[in-house]
């Protein structure tokens, strides 16, 4: 089931600016003392490693806030497959990247420094091949490899502190919204200074173009997917009568540097390189996600089957599951899922899927032990774990999800929404010093360190001198405690 990120804390425009503006002017000082090699800008470069680092803590902390994401787990451990097959072929110095998954259908992706990738669920819907999404992902790494961000800001140098934060507002805040209201909240020549920094250079382009190709043949993807998407993104944006695609309005495209990329694709041997089937079955799911309503995706899909050349299609069928499941005819969902299975034993998504038709129906024991024989197989796997630990949670059994949702944190401690969950499930299992641990982490990742530390306080004072856990939560808002002190400092 697809599940969209929980906005709690979703902040007014101006709040959202007025956080985003404290972007540069809060970073440490000695970040400046930084050592890593700079590329470009007067002076050694205004923008050092761990700048990029705070920058990109920032960032992620207004996406939490104000963007709206997708939390499916399936989605984001392909994503987050797909891109990291990549990023042993990228010249990247930092390669601990954050994926950030946004809810919007148009055609979008992102890179800001701090190694923060941001992918539309759009880009899904759009590109046809598996080849042609992963060009977008390389492009996006190459931007990162060559520090392009970066060095348009270090082009800034003489600008005020101030106006380089509100390039950073006017890039990330109408990246993530699919709206104005980066450039709403910013007067006058901050406006159109964040709006001349959105568009990268042609030189930028050409050369994160050339660097992802290299990206996309190193790590044995077919380059030429790169010059079908430009051209998809063209004749979308003839479609629209000139109105550009999302991803267009930051990267310029033109008709010459699509033939160009064309030109050095054709340069790579013709290895016939197949797509994954995963890719496929990902982007049936988020058809179904973006369809007007469950009872359209079940149509859509049933009529894809009607075609002769597609009715074995397992993408397809596995779409129409996941419509069914939406639709509430969990009967015909579980239907095709098990033909699915018969003749794709272990498929993790299609078990997933299965022990989600289950969950919806209150089957709760066929549900586990759907996925309990699954981690069997795959020990430690996201979405199998997930749905095992949601599965616990509707079954009322807080301390069996804690413990599943206690693993999932400590893979992936900067995903939120999972914090919420085990705090949740602390509550279930009335764990009251879980809770407040839990609700203290999500805090920090939403950028309130004020509460986190009222959190961990009480959290403190729960617990017995003396008890390990205790000493634990000590040190954790010692930490706190100096983030607030370094804030208040700066």
């Amino acid at each position: 089931m697809i599940v969209n990120q929980p906005r709690p804390r979703t902040l007014p425009a101006l709040a959202i600016s007025a956080l985003l503006a404290l972007l540069l002017v809060s970073l440490p000082t000695h970040a400046q003392e930084s050592r890593l090699p700079s590329i470009g800008g007067a002076g050694g470069g205004l923008i050092a490693g761990q700048q990029e680092s705070d920058i990109g803590q920032q960032v992620m902390v207004s996406i939490r806030r104000s963007a709206p994401r997708i939390s499916d787990p399936l989605v984001y451990d392909y994503l987050s497959a797909i891109t990291y097959r990549l990023v042993p072929s990228a010249p990247l110095q930092n390669r601990d990247l954050t994926l950030a998954l946004i809810d919007s259908p148009a055609i979008n992706a992102f890179a800001v420094p701090g190694g923060i990738v941001g992918v539309n669920g759009g880009l899904f819907l759009n590109a046809a091949t598996e080849q042609q999404f992963a060009s977008v992902l390389a492009h996006e790494l190459a931007h990162l490899s060559q520090r392009h961000f970066a060095r348009r800001m270090e082009q800034q140098e003489t600008s005020a502190p101030l106006t380089l934060a509100g390039m950073i507002a006017g890039i990330v805040l109408s990246a993530v919204t699919q709206s104005d209201i980066g450039f709403a909240a910013i007067a006058g020549t901050q406006a159109l200074a964040a709006q001349n920094m959105l568009a990268y250079s042609r030189s930028h382009e050409q050369e994160a173009d050339r660097v992802g190709l290299d990206i996309l043949a190193s790590a044995g993807m077919d380059p030429r997917g790169m010059p079908e998407m430009f051209e998809i993104m063209m004749r979308q944006n003839r479609m629209q009568g000139n109105r550009l695609p999302e991803y267009l309005s930051t990267h310029p495209l033109t008709q010459s540097r699509v033939a160009d990329t064309r030109s050095r694709a054709e340069q790579y041997p013709d290895e016939n390189i197949r797509d994954g089937q995963e890719y496929h079955l990902m982007r049936s799911r988020l058809q179904v996600h973006y369809a007007p309503s469950p009872d359209v995706a079940v149509e859509t899909f049933e009529a894809y089957l009607d075609r002769p050349d597609v009715q074995r299609n397992d993408a397809i069928r596995y779409g129409l599951s996941v419509a069914y499941l939406e639709d509430r005819q969990y009967d015909k969902a579980v239907a095709v899922l098990n033909d699915l299975l018969a003749s794709n034993p272990g498929r993790i998504t299609f078990q997933v899927t299965l022990a989600d038709v289950r969950l919806a129906q209150n089957r709760m024991d066929e549900a586990r032990t759907i996925l309990k024989d699954a981690l069997a197989r795959n020990p430690g796997n996201y979405p199998i774990t997930h749905t095992l630990a949601r599965t616990e949670i509707a079954d009322g059994n807080g301390a069996a999800a804690a413990e599943y949702l206690k693993q999932l944190t400590r893979q992936l401690p900067g995903q939120e929404h999972l914090w919420l969950k085990l705090a949740e499930a602390e509550g279930m299992a009335r764990n009251i010093v879980g809770v407040h641990r839990a609700r203290a982490e999500y805090d920090v990742l939403m950028g309130d360190l004020e509460s986190a530390q009222r959190q961990l306080r009480q959290a403190q004072e729960k617990l017995p001198a003396g008890a390990p856990q205790r000493q634990i939560v000590t040190e954790r808002l010692a930490e706190i405690t100096n983030r607030l002190h370094a804030r208040a400092n700066s």
